[in-house]
This record gives C-alpha cells, structure tokens and sequence, in this order.
C-alpha cells in the first residue's frame, strides 16, 4: 500500500530510521505506526545477534555537567564510518543528556531509561538494525558535584575527561587540569589515591628487574674479562646466529654459556640488598610521579608540576577526582 511522507517522518522521528527503511516498514505494516516500529526493531534484534561476536572498537564518546552531576558514556560501534554518523552522534547525546538529567549512577540505569517508546537498549539495538554494525554502550561514568570540568579532546567524540574540583576553579584553569588529565592518562590524583596493590605490584616488579640488570651487568663484566664480546652472548638465537657469520666459535660459545651460568648463580647469592631496595623505591617514586595527577609534569610547561600549578592560581584550589575514558588502545 502507498504510504504517505508525513507517516514516514513521523516513524523516523520516533526511531531514528532512515526514510527508505521507514517507508519498507510502513508498507509491510499496511501503515500501522506500532506495527512498523516492531518491524524495525525487530530488524536491530536480528542484526545485533548476527554481529554478536564482532568487536565494536569505534564509536562516540560524550561527557556533559549540569545541575550537580557529570557524565562520559561511550556508544561503540565498528567502523569511523558510522561513528561520525549525525544520527549516531545524535543518539550519543540523547543518551548522555538523559543519563545526567537522571543522574544514573551505573550502566545497566543508563539502559534502562525510556527512549521512543522503550528502552535506550531498546533505542541502540534499533539503531544496530538501521546501520548493519553491532553496538554497544560502554565505559559509563560518574562525578557529583558542582565544581566538574568536561573536555572532549579535540572535539573529536574518541576522549573525554571530568576533572572535579573542591570550589569554582577558573574556566582555564579547570580546562588545562581536564586536558591534562586526557593527555597523561594518571590513575590517581595523588599516591593517597593509588591502590596499595598497585604501589607492591610495581615495587615487586622494579626489585625484580633491579637484580636482574645487576646479573647482567656482572654477566657482561665476566665475559669482557674472558675476552668475549657480551653483544655475542646476549641471546641464544644470537649465539646460533653469531655463530653462523663466523664471529664466534662452537668453543666459544660453549665457554660463554659455562661464564654466564656461573656467573648469574654467584652474582644472584651475593646481592647487596639494601642496594636493590634503595633502586626498586626509586623506580616506584618514578612511577608515581609518571601517573598521580598532581605530581606530573604540567603539559604546559614541564619545569612545573600540576600541584604548582594549581598553587600559583588559586592556593585553596584542589582536584578531589576526574574520570577518563577513551576509544583508543594506549
């Protein structure tokens, strides 16, 4: 049956479909509205679960402040086609303004929350449907607060950033805290914030590495003495491979092996501990100065950090959270 442009718009309207899909749905329905919506989900259910397993790595990334509560949420889906899509950039904002205004604290609220006459899934598994690509949201989150700063890094929709602060910060100033935050990527505004898990983690790691550089610093001393080049020595495929130039011998290699044994076994008795551990807390102050907000260095200038930043500009100013999110693998 015909039907007419004003049913057609209206059932765009409502779902977000193209007009040559709503115009098939309608036709299918005989021009029931209700008929043709369900015909247009349906049509998302089939498509989402045929791209069930597929990897959805692009997509737009929002954030927004109002009334006490700031947001970031992620609508993924797969190609850079779609994701700069105005209607799927649209669909984006619709859900990041209906999350803030709802001050949704987890993902499965955002979901739940009505949307043309169902649900945001309901909404984001329709407009699967419309594109042919799978979709999803992700990476939901919080801050309360009055004082919350947003950027969008470039304005390009892959990173957002909330930076929140203890009392009205200068717009700037709030701007350069958010932009730092997108650009070094810290885990914690200080050490305070960082997981004592993490702070052993990464002592572990540091004394470990530590005692091996210290083997192989008396390895490489051990071979020089025996009148080998230790750049020979540093890998068994380059032993084979050494050996095949004709740089080094069968003998050569068999000695080099009997040193390096030897030498890792005595040197790995006799560490100096205290050394280790003064070595492994120095990587671990390094480590936290790299990712704790206010002890990295200031993007604008790297002879400041971020604390003395914030000092010079308001000495009662203080960044109490951010959040971070990004499209992008780091």
């Amino acid at each position: 049956m015909a039907v007419s442009m004003e049913d057609i718009k209206k059932l765009r309207a409502m779902t977000g479909a193209g007009l040559g899909d709503c115009k098939k749905a309608l036709a299918e329905a005989e021009g029931d509205i209700e008929a043709a919506i369900e015909i247009i989900r349906k049509k998302g259910q089939a498509v989402a679960a045929k791209r069930s397993d597929r990897e959805a790595s692009e997509g737009c990334v929002l954030c927004k402040a109002e009334n006490g509560f700031a947001a970031i949420i992620a609508l993924k889906c797969e190609t850079d086609f779609v994701a700069k899509n105005a209607d799927f950039v649209k669909l984006a904002q619709d859900v990041i303004d209906a999350a803030v205004a709802n001050k949704c604290k987890t993902l499965e609220e955002v979901k739940a929350l009505p949307m043309g006459g169902a649900t945001i899934a309901d909404a984001v598994v329709d407009r699967s449907g419309i594109t042919g690509e799978k979709m999803e949201l992700d990476g939901y989150m919080f801050i309360e607060g009055e004082n919350v700063a947003t950027y969008n890094h470039q304005g390009t929709n892959t990173l957002c950033t909330l930076a929140a602060f203890n009392k009205p910060a200068d717009e700037q100033v709030a701007k350069l805290i958010a932009m730092q935050v997108a650009a070094m990527n810290p885990i914690a505004v200080d050490e305070d914030g960082v997981p004592e898990s993490v702070k052993e983690t990464e002592i572990s790691v540091a004394i470990e590495k530590t005692k091996a550089e210290q083997i192989q610093k008396a390895v490489e001393a051990a071979l020089k003495k025996a009148g080998y080049n230790p750049a020979h020595f540093d890998s068994e495929d380059h032993m084979q491979s050494n050996q095949t130039k004709g740089w080094i011998t069968a003998e050569d290699v068999e000695n080099a092996k009997v040193i390096i044994a030897k030498t890792s076994e005595e040197k790995a008795a006799n560490l100096p501990e205290a050394m280790i551990q003064n070595i492994a807390k120095g990587r671990l102050n390094k480590f936290l100065k790299e990712v704790c907000l206010l002890n990295q260095e200031f993007i604008m200038d790297s002879k400041k950090t971020v604390k003395d930043m914030l000092k010079e500009a308001d000495a009662e100013l203080q960044v109490v959270d951010f959040k971070r999110f990004t499209l992008r693998a780091e």
